[in-house]
């Protein structure tokens, strides 16, 4: 479950409220909504900010335009996204515009790379369907199964 996480806008830590709806969430500085039941799109800059500032899990999509198998597979991200908002920060990184997929040892796309207080803990390539996105990030993150976070 998500305690605090990065603003999508400005960068600033923001702590999530338990009971209130994710969907809701705003940034206390700038108002922004923080994106909870959606994928944010991270480059240089705002990806380490992400990791730093996120009390949860965080599960980065490496991919880029020209991939036929990740421009398949973003649409099944963001229903995982939507599926599990509020308990894991969902966030994609063009590879071809940014330095931070080779930082990371990117090596092909699709690549999901699962991190938990900033620090990598599960990574796997290809193409992947949204129950499977749900259920492999439970398993590796630990996070619950809930009525909320129900697969389609």
């Amino acid at each position: 479950m998500l305690s605090k996480v990065a603003c999508p806008a400005c960068g600033t830590a923001n702590r999530i409220a338990a009971g209130r709806p994710p969907q809701s969430a705003k940034c206390g500085r700038c108002g922004a909504p923080l994106g909870l039941g959606r994928p944010v799109e991270a480059d240089d800059n705002s990806l380490f900010k992400h990791l730093a500032a996120t009390d949860g899990p965080v599960l980065l999509d490496v991919w880029a335009a020209w991939c036929g198998p990740c421009r398949m597979m973003a649409p099944e991200f963001e229903a995982a996204a939507k599926a599990l908002q509020g308990q894991a920060r969902f966030l994609k990184l063009d590879a071809d515009t940014n330095q931070a997929a080779s930082r990371l040892g990117v090596r092909g796309i699709p690549t999901l790379i699962l991190f938990n207080r900033g620090e990598e803990i599960a990574r796997r390539s290809g193409l992947a369907p949204q129950a499977e996105i749900v259920s492999w990030l439970r398993r590796e993150a630990g996070v619950p199964s809930t009525a909320q976070g129900a697969t389609r």
